[in-house]
């Protein structure tokens, strides 16, 4: 259980702060970029959210809020880290993703298949899950970064892979079935 009765150490003041094995690391440290990036999309789903949306789409964003509280926990304490016999880290697992894997085959049911890319747009609830979809890109870019360096849990890769996916999915459920989605034009604005 977490207890924060004083919100403010003043340890980050030099610049570095604290992974979960006590390490200090600079602020800018890729480590941190990726989880602060996980930390980003989770206040965006929470303003995502806060729309007029689908009750399955608004419990399932509830659920992946948990889950990248449990991915940002994953990526702070590095895979190589030990601490006492009797310490488990949490780790992502693998059930995430294959119920992210399910939520996209089912919401897919009812969308007719993709004949043009797809424009970020529509409606207000599905604009702002695809900004959602690119921050979770981001991460994922910024985690396979830190993976040249350090060892990570290859299921946070998989599962930040999948969301961007469920996102794009969701997405297109949010405009009418795909129906009102926002399709490409290519070269629309070249002169002919």
């Amino acid at each position: 259980m977490v207890v924060l009765n004083k919100i403010y150490t003043r340890r980050g003041d030099d610049g570095k702060t604290e992974l979960g094995n006590g390490e200090r690391i600079e602020k800018y440290s890729i480590r941190v970029e990726a989880y602060g990036t996980v930390d980003e999309l989770n206040s965006v789903i929470g303003t995502t959210a806060c729309l007029s949306i689908d009750t399955k789409i608004r419990t399932s964003l509830d659920r992946i809020q948990n889950d990248l509280f449990d991915l940002g926990a994953d990526l702070c304490l590095p895979e190589n880290s030990k601490r006492g016999n009797d310490y488990k880290p949490l780790r992502v697992g693998k059930s995430l993703t294959k119920r992210l894997e399910q939520e996209i085959d089912d919401m897919n049911e009812a969308i007719a298949p993709i004949k043009s890319f797809v424009l970020p747009g529509g409606s207000p609830v599905a604009s702002q899950l695809h900004l959602c979809r690119t921050i979770c890109r981001r991460a994922e870019r910024l985690v396979v970064r830190l993976m040249e360096k350090d060892d990570v849990n290859l299921e946070v890769l998989r599962y930040l892979n999948r969301l961007s996916d469920w996102f794009f999915v969701a997405a297109r459920k949010s405009n009418d079935n795909g129906k009102k989605d926002v399709l490409w034009k290519p070269a629309l604005n070249q002169e002919l």
